[in-house]
């Protein structure tokens, strides 16, 4: 999955596809650990594809917190 595919989804759309990735590493690892994986890439792949979401989820609320704590700039009123 690329870094721009997950930055045009939503939040939600996000949480949910992370919760359906680390669902789909437990069945590759369980696969694995029954010798029934042939490509033992995937389990890499999915786990980065988990941290990129996770990542971008990451800095989307660091801007949401950054913006609500925001000093007033001159000439704005409290």
């Amino acid at each position: 999955m690329k870094i721009r595919e997950i930055r045009e989804m939503s939040s939600d759309e996000l949480l949910k596809r992370i919760i359906e990735e680390e669902n789909n590493m437990v069945d590759l690892r369980f696969s694995h650990e029954l010798k029934q994986l042939t490509n033992t890439a995937k389990l890499r792949s999915v786990k980065k594809d988990i941290a990129k979401m996770r990542t971008i989820l990451r800095e989307r609320q660091s801007k949401e917190e950054s913006e609500k704590k925001e000093p007033l700039t001159k000439g704005e009123n409290k």
